[in-house]
């Protein structure tokens, strides 16, 4: 007779490669009934429409099925249902919706919309219900990318919200709905009342994913957003060029602020593939990414490249691999951020040193000169040379934090005594510091320097 132990044995064989734990100690494998030669049970992953769902359900299958005296296997495949969201409106349009992720740029004209519209049509083709709303009131972009450009919305039928238009199964709102191609010249404060129009008065109804296409800045209507709804998780799109490399600080800076965990960096047109050698062209430099990750702390999950695809027809950059990649790194991300709870660490500073200590024992410790000489913000560090800029014999000896800050789990900021405040040191800028620090400590005194 086949047992649950058998069959728990067999299904911890299936690793998921984000958590680098199989799927059984995870806790995804719920709800088994065993019917005599019949096998039955759920595996729960962290997000709907999860890349790995197919993979995962291919391996419970064959491993189940391979036990002796199993002559029936029905898995179920789904998602771990959300908790209450926390809304400014009692009676929201998005009671319903599982999870809500926001596609920002500090700059316009980086491939924003294009990647949140390909976020949606891509989860929606998978089967995910899917809405898209478009938070640009000034330059609403959804219309266009779905070729919809007849003015006005349906309302419901007690007339209390308005009905999305729909395109190819994905639920959408904008506010050129509303206005048509006309502009919106608009002050402030209606701009923030229409915004919660589009994001409580539309009936969603049920949705696994919201994506909102942010509009490009940190002002009132990003505020707007963030305060009225919570939402679960961030993109920020960008360009390897400076000018949008400088403003991903800005990006970092609001959703932290309002506690919104930004997933990383989706580089757009950051190389160019020849057609005659297949050889990736990096025309904006290669180290885009690099210079993030080393300036914020934070990771860039994607690299997009130049290509007709992303400036053409929405159907086929769809279609595109590239669509398909984008995705399933997003939706792996945001899973493993759902369920990977990561502490942050305790920050101690005093007149010499500042200290960061993990809940797992882990403790680094710099002087506060020498962090104070390695920030790579624009006014230490050129920002189109990278030239340093700051004069180490300019850091007075005395230097000390006034005040210090954690930005998400990544990185730390710090307000200096010498007026110094814009500058970011990720966790990994410690480390390298701690190590550069006790490499020159054990040279000292061996004869290495010349001062033995």
């Amino acid at each position: 007779m086949v047992t649950e132990k058998q069959v728990l044995a067999e299904l911890s064989k299936i690793i998921d490669p984000d958590f680098n734990r199989d799927i059984v100690s995870l806790g995804f494998v719920q709800d088994m009934v065993i019917d005599g030669g019949t096998v039955s049970f759920t595996v729960e992953l962290t997000t709907p429409a999860c890349p790995l769902s197919p993979v995962f359900e291919k391996q419970a299958l064959d491993l189940v099925g391979d036990i002796p005296g199993v002559e029936q296997v029905n898995v179920h495949m789904t998602a771990r249902k959300r908790g209450d969201r926390k809304m400014s409106a009692d009676e929201s349009g998005l009671q319903n919706v599982k999870y809500i992720l926001a596609v920002s740029s500090c700059k316009g004209g980086v491939g924003k919309s294009t990647v949140a519209a390909l976020l949606a049509k891509t989860l929606g083709s998978r089967g995910a219900k899917v809405g898209l709303l478009d938070a640009d009131i000034y330059g609403p972009s959804v219309p266009t990318l779905f070729n919809l450009h007849e003015a006005g919305v349906r309302a419901t039928a007690d007339q209390k919200r308005y009905m999305p238009n729909e395109a190819d199964g994905i639920k959408l709102m904008s506010f050129g709905f509303l206005m048509g191609d006309g502009p919106a010249v608009i002050r402030g404060p209606m701009v923030a009342q229409y915004m919660q129009q589009l994001l409580h008065n539309v009936e969603w109804g049920e949705l696994d994913y919201l994506v909102i296409d942010m509009p490009p800045g940190t002002g009132d209507i990003q505020l707007t957003i963030s305060q009225s709804v919570q939402i679960d998780a961030s993109v920020i799109v960008t360009t390897p060029h400076e000018l949008s490399l400088t403003d991903v600080r800005k990006g970092i800076m609001m959703f932290d602020k309002v506690n919104v965990p930004v997933l990383g960096v989706v580089e757009n047109m950051a190389y160019f593939i020849c057609d005659g050698c297949d050889k990736k062209h990096y025309i904006f430099g290669e180290s885009g990414g690099k210079q993030l990750e080393e300036r914020f702390g934070l990771e860039t999950i994607a690299e997009l490249p130049i290509t007709g695809n992303l400036s053409g027809s929405l159907d086929a950059l769809a279609e595109s691999g590239i669509a398909n990649e984008t995705t399933d790194i997003i939706i792996r991300t945001l899973g493993k951020k759902l369920l990977d709870k990561v502490e942050r660490p305790e920050v101690a500073h005093d007149a010499k040193t500042i200290t960061l200590s993990w809940p797992d024992g882990e403790t680094v410790t710099v002087s506060n000169a020498a962090l104070r000489r390695a920030c790579n913000c624009a006014l230490c560090v050129d920002e189109m040379t990278r030239k340093p800029l700051l004069d180490p014999k300019s850091i007075p000896m005395d230097i000390h934090a006034q005040k210090i800050e954690l930005i998400g789990n990544y990185a730390v900021m710090v307000d200096w005594s010498d007026g110094h405040n814009t500058g970011f040191f990720p966790y990994s800028a410690f480390r390298d510091l701690e190590k550069q620090a006790n490499a020159a400590a054990e040279g000292c005194g061996s004869g290495s320097c010349g001062c033995k």
